[in-house]
């Protein structure tokens, strides 16, 4: 069963019983995806909160000039939404898109609020995914002005080990805020380097 993947999730938490197990996996719906297909588009409101069962995904927004800006990655064990726009239901300025044939499994607002209250642990469960999501995003943040092109590609690498071969070149450069021809020399002089 596809929502066995969240409660293995959540047990790297937290032990979760039968009974709570049960709670949580009831409002799940699972989706499958194609290649490119989009989980959210900007100017949307994003309805639910997604966990990747299988496959890949970046979160992007477009600037004014229409280049755009990789923020984040996600791949199989790990949760993908637009939070502002979710928990503020505003339209969202960032797109979500699958970067490979995907599954996954999605809760909306009020199911997910519900799933807090019926079980409590769950919502401290969801506190600290989204404080690590903080502290990377922040850790992120201070890179883009503190370090350099390299630095940023071997923070990058450390991050993301088991999608640094799975992206293609041009994903990984927009998220480093490189051309993917700079993103070569690096990879190129790195290996000069060894």
């Amino acid at each position: 069963m596809p929502t066995d993947a969240i409660i293995r999730f959540l047990e790297n938490y937290i032990p979760v019983s039968e009974g709570e197990k049960s709670l949580i996996q009831a409002p799940f719906e699972e989706h499958v995806l194609k290649r490119r297909q989009k989980l959210l588009r900007s100017g949307e409101v994003c309805k639910a909160y997604t966990f990747v069962v299988s496959g890949c995904f970046r979160m992007y927004g477009v600037d004014d000039r229409g280049f755009e800006h990789n923020i984040q990655f996600v791949a199989e064990n790990d949760w993908i939404a637009d939070m502002a726009s979710f928990y503020t239901v505003k339209a969202s300025l960032l797109n979500i898109e699958a970067l490979e044939a995907s599954r996954v499994l999605q809760i909306g607002q009020a199911d997910l609020y519900r799933l807090y209250e019926e079980v409590p642990k769950l919502n401290r469960i969801f506190k600290v995914m989204i404080e690590h999501k903080y502290i990377e995003l922040q850790n992120r943040v201070l890179q883009n002005f503190s370090s350099t092109a390299e630095q940023r590609y071997l923070d990058f690498l450390e991050q993301y080990k088991a999608l640094a071969n799975r992206l293609p070149n041009t994903q990984i450069a927009s998220y480093l805020g490189i051309t993917p021809e700079f993103l070569s020399r690096i990879r190129k002089n790195m290996q000069t380097k060894r």
